[in-house]
């Protein structure tokens, strides 16, 4: 296992920047995942990584020793591309031992290491047939046995599930995940899939316009983001701007932008409390609002996060149904509530709707 360093990485094209100031450390056996949208700048990132392109700024380290200057076959990485890269006149066999061949491996110690690849990514009994006779899902498990077969010391996966169907991807990143735990290989998982990102890695790196915008678990991303960016990409948000009008020892009051609205928040999501009059982005994720019927109280929680409206659409995504509520103080609402009772309101219903003040985030 290797500890891997990206030290203030900066890459520019032309008039373009595709990478500013990136810095990041990556622990030996950990699992990264550099997620944001395309042009961001992580797939630039990892490329620096595997020596395929020069930082203008900045170094690479492996294990302290910096690797600038490495050419990629002395790297020791291995890289699974999105494409996969098989070569199709060569066999299951043939691609995996392709690069062992390349490295000298003894003829003698060759088969037993392809031959573990393959047990490892479950292909045995496919290894004479060439890649048009596999599957999207089989030609993907090839590309990962060809990049763990050489035992690198960083594995780089560039979006490798992004050509397989839904149900697939699940599965198989399942399966990656569980090969990477137990290969202990050092990983940067490249994708613009949130979902993705947040089930396979031990933390996130979330990238916009070539800058890391916050790193952390997916728990902490997803739980206290530090920028309006990574609140709206990370899953679905209520967001609303406002400015504190008091700070109290539970938390703030924020008044919301062109409303006399005001709501209690008990923390931010950098952990620092916003001082009076600061403006501030304020989050409220839709699986934390309850929703009743007007005339039902909604216990538990504080009157000035409680509020009145009308039931603007109702949409079935499957383990819930989303309401879009119109707030009578000019706001509206995303209600995501689990399909386990029945209940259900129809669009021009009124109904009450309120959060914990625990479960509102404030962003400065």
């Amino acid at each position: 296992m290797a500890e891997l360093e990206l030290d203030r990485l900066s890459k520019h094209y032309a008039q373009t920047t595709a990478l500013s100031e990136l810095s990041l450390r990556i622990g030996p056996g950990e699992l990264v995942s550099l997620l944001g949208p395309s042009g961001c700048g992580k797939t630039t990132a990892l490329r620096i990584v595997a020596g395929f392109i020069q930082p203008d700024t900045g170094v690479v380290r492996i294990d302290g020793h910096v690797v600038n200057d490495v050419p990629p076959h002395q790297r020791n990485i291995g890289i699974v591309f999105q494409n996969y890269a098989l070569f199709p006149h060569m066999t299951v066999y043939g691609n995996v031992a392709f690069g062992l061949k390349m490295r000298y491996v003894p003829a003698a110690e060759l088969p037993r290491r392809v031959a573990r690849a393959i047990e490892l990514v479950r292909l045995v009994g496919l290894e004479h047939r060439y890649p048009n006779q596999l599957s999207g899902g089989q030609q993907q498990r090839v590309a990962v046995a060809r990049a763990v077969v050489i035992n690198p010391r960083v594995l780089l996966l560039d979006e490798p599930l992004s050509n397989l169907d839904a149900k697939l991807r699940v599965s198989t990143r399942e399966e990656l995940r569980q090969l990477q735990r137990e290969l202990g290989v050092t990983t940067i998982f490249v994708t613009h899939d949130q979902d993705e990102a947040l089930s396979i890695s031990d933390r996130v790196a979330v990238m916009q316009s070539g800058r890391l915008e916050q790193v952390g678990t997916p728990e902490e991303l997803y739980e206290r983001p530090r920028t309006a960016f990574v609140a709206g990409f990370i899953g679905n948000s209520n967001q609303f701007q406002g400015h504190v009008v008091d700070a109290h020892p539970g938390g703030v009051s924020i008044e919301i932008s062109g409303t006399e609205t005001r709501i209690r928040a008990a923390r931010s999501g950098d952990g620092q409390s916003p001082g009076r009059g600061a403006p501030v982005v304020v989050l409220v994720r839709p699986e934390r609002i309850t929703l009743r019927g007007v005339d039902y109280p909604v216990e538990g929680i504080e009157e000035h996060n409680c509020f009145v409206g009308r039931v603007f659409s109702r949409t079935f995504v499957g383990a819930v149904t989303r309401y879009r509520v119109n707030i009578d103080e000019g706001m509206t609402l995303t209600v995501d509530l689990p399909n386990v009772d029945g209940t259900r309101w129809n669009a021009g219903d009124r109904v009450r709707v309120g959060w914990r003040q625990e479960n509102t985030v404030v962003i400065g």
